[in-house]
């Protein structure tokens, strides 16, 4: 009796766990539907582009040309930038020399002078 039950048990067991389910819907109505085609496609079949057309095609964009343009004023400005940081890095050092010089002068004359009434 003990067995009929433990087999009776087992076999319903099997019969459960083993009994082929429905699956569930993969693709349901409602799910958002990709506006652009998902389809792979190989580089050697048909309606596939080359990277260098495709490099052709970015390049010839609005927005590429744009950026080239946008690329070439940053580094006008920056050339602009390094030329009046010159300049004013010249004048000062003018400046300096100018000063400096004038010092020089300033104590040459100043020795001689120093120099005349030691002696006399």
């Amino acid at each position: 009796m003990k067995n009929l039950l433990f087999t009776a048990f087992v076999f319903f067991a099997l019969i459960v766990s083993c009994s082929k389910k429905e699956p569930a819907d993969l693709y349901p109505a409602d799910s958002a539907k990709a506006s652009y085609d998902t389809v792979a496609v190989d580089s050697f079949s048909n309606g596939a582009t080359s990277v260098d057309v495709v490099r052709q095609i970015r390049m010839s964009s609005q927005r590429y040309q744009d950026s080239i343009k946008e690329a070439l004023k940053l580094q006008e400005q920056e050339k602009k930038l390094k030329e009046e940081l010159e300049k004013e890095n010249k004048k000062t050092a003018e400046d300096e020399n100018k000063k400096a010089g004038e010092e020089k002068k300033q104590k040459t004359s100043e020795i001689p002078a120093k120099n005349e009434i030691k002696t006399e």
